[in-house]
């Protein structure tokens, strides 16, 4: 059997895997974001550790007891920084914090190189901006820095002693040459850090160190393997079996991806699109990421006093799609692609007397649709196929989501048995791979299918004047933010 951890931004995850690559057990513990000041997003470290504790311990003992190897996944870009005693020095920056759009205009500057090397442009989200802020606004804890770490990085510290990463989580960072695989030292210099400050490097499957004696005692397992593992969004895609040439995932969790796998290295930095290495060697993946999912489905449910996200859904089906004027700009944490906009925020507009919470909560799940929708043209138009998603995450449980989704994005949705683990079951993939010497197609197939979507054309059409408004929107409210 094999453990997967997901150390994620709303809990961490474990599962259990068997060798058939059926889910046996899956249990999870929450966290909590803080937000100290506007645009900013912390976790404390000893937080995810915890988490991940309470999250295995709460699995079957026996089941415990056989794991032969553990794989990790996690939130991307969060930045962790180490002292000399190998201690937390702050709180850790997420990958949804705001603060450093100077930052990445200066590191832009000082390495104008810098899209060539990594593939991207520089973002308030990437793990580089946070260190150019701290050094900059907190130089005593730059000073004191002897490391930075992941988040999913830092419990395998806690877990093994050791310190490294994998190719897809780093390739985040803005401190990779994405296209060679390694650490770039220009990078790194223009941020101030060297090589010394990074982690060991590894592909995903790639065992990293054993478990600590005590950690091992205490969850009931042999001293087992610890692989790479991968970023969040690469473990999903492996859950799925998403890792050929153009095969594609969409990822419905606290923040929205459209993830694309690549056998060479395609960049496309100016329509502020992602291009990772994927967790596996010789394979990357292009990126749409957009900040605010499922979270602006919790949020809404909150505002509006419904109990939860299926009363949500339920409201949003009871209104019907393009049901109402009501618009819903789903920029709670700011915009990736394609605006690259942290200051940008979320609006209703279009609210009259006649508006109810059903149809707010159907303008919610359409602005979330049409944010993927200028995600997925900002791919293609650095010549990127799509026709079919897999679709993985919380979000993925709505059908009447996925038709407004499929008909919005003009793509193929197909939802899988067990397509709701997400990044763990990756991870748990590539612990088999590590301990059983598997290939990886033979290890990271595509679970049963339990339902396709195909895109509804009048569906569609009803839609497009409000996404067209939705853009015009977004150009008005950018012009008058903050």
């Amino acid at each position: 059997m094999f453990l997967g951890i997901d150390v994620g931004t709303s809990c961490v995850k474990a599962v259990i895997t068997a060798e058939t690559g059926e889910v046996l057990a899956q249990n999870s513990s929450d966290l909590t974001v803080s937000r100290p000041r506007p645009l900013w997003s912390e976790q404390t470290p000893a937080d995810w550790v915890d988490a991940a504790h309470k999250a295995v311990l709460g699995i079957d003992g026996t089941l415990r007891a056989g794991v032969r190897a553990i794989g990790l996944a996690g939130q991307m870009h969060g930045a962790t920084l180490l002292g000399s005693d190998d201690r937390p020095l702050r709180p850790a920056i997420l990958w949804n914090d705001g603060r450093s759009f100077a930052e990445c205009a200066e590191i832009e500057a000082a390495e104008p190189r810098s899209r060539e090397i990594t593939g991207n442009i520089a973002m308030p989200g990437f793990t580089a901006p946070k260190l150019a802020w701290v050094r900059k606004h907190e130089p005593d804890v730059f000073a004191a820095t002897r490391s930075v770490l992941l988040p999913k990085d830092y419990v395998r510290l806690a877990l093994t002693g050791e310190k490294a990463s994998d190719m897809s989580d780093s390739a985040g960072t803005l401190w990779l040459d994405v296209a060679a695989r390694a650490w770039s030292a220009d990078m790194l210099a223009a941020t101030g850090l060297d090589e010394g400050h990074m982690p060991r490097l590894h592909e995903g499957p790639e065992v990293t160190g054993v478990l600590r004696d005590d950690v091992a005692r205490n969850w009931g397992m042999d001293r087992v393997p610890v692989v790479a593992g991968a970023g969040d969004n690469a473990a999903g895609a492996l859950g799925v079996g998403v890792l050929g040439d153009g095969q594609g995932m969409l990822s419905l969790g606290t923040s929205g991806v459209i993830f694309v796998a690549n056998a060479a290295f395609r960049p496309n930095p100016a329509q502020a699109v992602h291009a990772f290495c994927h967790a596996l060697p010789g394979i990357w993946h292009q990126m749409s990421v957009h900040l605010s999912a499922a979270s602006c489905i919790d949020w809404a449910a909150r505002a509006c006093n419904v109990p939860g996200p299926a009363e949500f859904f339920a409201l949003a089906e009871q209104a019907g799609a393009a049901s109402g004027d009501e618009l819903f700009l789903p920029y709670l944490s700011g915009e990736r692609t394609p605006h690259n906009d942290p200051h940008i925020r979320a609006a209703f507009l279009g609210l009259g007397n006649e508006s109810t919470t059903a149809r707010m909560a159907a303008a919610v799940l359409e602005g979330v649709a049409f944010a993927h929708a200028d995600g997925i043209d900002a791919l293609r138009s650095a010549g990127t196929r799509i026709d079919e998603l897999c679709v993985i995450g919380g979000g993925s449980r709505s059908a009447h989501w996925g038709r407004i989704l499929s008909s919005v994005l003009g793509v193929r949705l197909v939802y899988l048995q067990g397509g709701e683990v997400g990044p763990a079951l990756g991870g748990a993939r590539l612990a088999q791979m590590a301990a059983t010497g598997a290939a990886a197609v033979d290890v990271c197939t595509r679970p049963p299918v339990r339902a396709v979507i195909e895109p509804d054309a009048d569906l569609a059409a009803r839609l497009e004047p409000k996404r067209t408004r939705f853009r015009a929107a977004y150009a008005a409210i950018s012009a008058i933010k903050e």
